[in-house]
């Protein structure tokens, strides 16, 4: 290595040195120097050309969730920069490490009114976890390591810098270029409860008759599943999941009630919660989705809380035990002190069992009566209940947060525990699966992904399936085509007299579309076609799109609390 590298060779090594594999972004011209150092060295890391900022964001969001390793993005100044918000807020809210990477004006160039200045500083610090935008190129090794510090330590969360131009071709000292190399994924540096809060929430779980958990996405995070499991067989505890906590337990369990709340959870699984003397938060801040507007559990339920981030316990609930600190060591430290209370005690009287059972059956009833109807256009269920079936128990959906995210999250059941479900659920933007699902392809190749969308989402990624066409890329897309924006439609028939309006829009022919992109498509009116449809698309060896003409929205069944009448 020479003494002396330029600011952009520096960030390829300092990237390389953290175990990134994979840059998802787009050129642009203050990216300049960034993109030759590429080519002249990319340190083995692959850089993926998307069609926009935006999908770079989601890339490198999907590729993290599903490795638990870092996500990298970047895109160029100006617009850029803008485009590439609503990815890394995302990452931010959701817990996911992401560093997005943005080119700037040069500094010497700052207050003259160059061609695509503006405060990136400013307008990422309240949106990152960590964020900085680099005055000296000699900075560069000492803030990477602070942003992969801060992304995978404590609560994950996303990180920005800036790089600007001249920083990218001035001269860094080859002796700066070292790195915490755990700090390559998250969580890394976990720490544990502290010892007299795990006994005091021990006392409380041992002496409650009907503790239940309320689980997010931390659980699978921290991969605290099998410790979950343990203390809940010990417990005989129903487990119930947020919908980012899809995936905590394997949901064919017997203890797992599955999706509660206003996106996905139904009247069976809401009656598990509302059972409970005693609630179990772990890994998830407890907010209006997971809890419907704190409803459920009620606020006058007895609480332990378990979570990373202090921030996030007792602020909606009063918590009668707080337990800060990573959820693999807590659960695992609370199962040993229950063991010890347990010993020597009779079993528990499986009613927890008993109640998850029942709220099964009610649920898969309904739900089976609606999946097995061979009406036009196809119900949602239906094409929940046949996409399960063709799917490996190793497959990864990823769900755009409208139309799709409910049906998935509520019915198609998770054979396995571990990050089989992605969906967007902190901001909630449309045009997310696409690019997740292609993230989470390259993040893990060996598992079959799969991307739901309505054509709303659609229309806001369509551009990628040429990405997915240049790669190659075998993601199986199916499009929830009913020409609305069917959530805002639903809400407008359940909230406001059915007075829709500026909701409905022209159906388009996704198939033909995906078609001129190079993607084999298929077109899906009948539903008794479907499972055999499914088979060609899974049997492809590259990307694929179903154009599923649905049912809309407001006319169906849908999972979400506000519209059960």
């Amino acid at each position: 290595m020479s003494n002396e590298l330029t600011g952009a060779e520096a960030l390829l090594r300092m990237l390389e040195l953290h175990g990134v594999d994979t840059v998802f972004g787009l050129c642009g011209d203050t990216s300049l120097p960034l993109y030759d150092a590429f080519f002249r060295d990319g340190r083995g890391i692959r850089h993926v050309l998307t069609r926009d900022e935006r999908s770079a964001a989601y890339m490198a969001d999907g590729y993290a969730r599903v490795t638990g390793r870092v996500g990298v993005c970047e895109g160029p100044s100006g617009g850029g920069a803008t485009y590439l918000l609503p990815g890394i807020v995302e990452a931010n809210e959701s817990s996911v490490p992401v560093l997005g990477i943005t080119s700037d004006v040069s500094v010497s160039a700052r207050g003259r009114f160059p061609l695509t200045e503006l405060d990136q500083r400013g307008l990422y610090r309240p949106l990152t976890k960590w964020n900085t935008v680099l005055d000296r190129s000699a900075d560069l090794p000492r803030a990477v390591r602070a942003a992969f510090r801060a992304m995978t330590t404590g609560k994950p969360g996303s990180a920005h810098i800036g790089l600007p131009f001249d920083v990218q071709t001035g001269v860094v000292p080859a002796s700066e270029i070292w790195t915490q190399a755990e700090h390559g994924r998250a969580p890394s540096w976990r720490s544990a409860p502290a010892a007299e809060d795990v006994e005091r929430a021990a006392d409380r779980l041992v002496a409650a008759r009907r503790p239940v958990f309320l689980v997010g996405g931390g659980v699978i995070a921290a991969g605290a599943s099998e410790a979950l499991m343990a203390l809940a067989e010990r417990l005989d505890a129903p487990v119930t999941t947020t919908v980012s906590g899809k995936g905590a337990l394997a949901e064919t369990h017997p203890l797992c009630a599955g999706v509660v709340g206003s996106n996905g959870g139904v009247l069976a699984t809401r009656a598990v919660i509302d059972a409970a003397d005693l609630v179990v938060i772990v890994g998830c801040r407890a907010g209006s989705t997971s809890t419907e507007h704190w409803r459920h559990p009620a606020p006058t339920v007895p609480i332990v809380h378990i979570d990373v981030d202090p921030a996030a316990i007792a602020t909606n609930y009063p918590t009668e035990v707080a337990l800060v600190g990573d959820a693999r060591l807590a659960l695992e430290a609370l199962d040993l002190a229950v063991a010890d209370r347990l010993a020597g005690r009779p079993e528990r009287d499986g009613a927890g069992r008993a109640s998850v059972a029942e709220a099964k059956r009610s649920k898969w009833a309904a739900f089976g009566l609606l999946a097995a109807d061979d009406a036009t256009p196809i119900r949602p269920e239906r094409l929940i209940r046949d996409l399960a079936a063709a799917l490996p128990d190793d497959a990864i959906v990823v769900a755009d947060p409208g139309t799709p995210c409910p049906y998935v999250s509520a019915y198609f059941e998770l054979r396995r525990p571990g990050r089989h479900f992605v969906t967007n659920r902190a901001h909630g933007a449309l045009g997310y699966s696409m690019a997740a699902a292609a993230g989470a392809k390259i993040g893990r190749p060996d598992a079959r992904v799969v991307a739901v969308m309505g054509d709303g989402a659609f229309g806001f990624t369509v551009g990628e399936l040429e990405t997915l066409a240049r790669l190659k890329l075998p993601v199986t897309m199916i499009v929830v085509s009913n020409a609305v924006f069917g959530w805002i439609k639903a809400s407008q028939r359940a909230g406001y007299g059915a007075r829709y309006f500026s909701v409905d829009f022209e159906r388009t022919d996704h198939a033909r579309i995906a078609a001129a992109y190079g993607v084999t498509s298929f077109r899906v009116e009948d539903p008794r076609e479907l499972p055999s449809t499914l088979a060609k698309a899974l049997a492809h060896d590259g990307p694929v799109l179903l154009d599923v003409i649905s049912q809309p929205l407001q006319d169906a069944a849908a999972p979400v609390s506000q519209w059960m009448g």
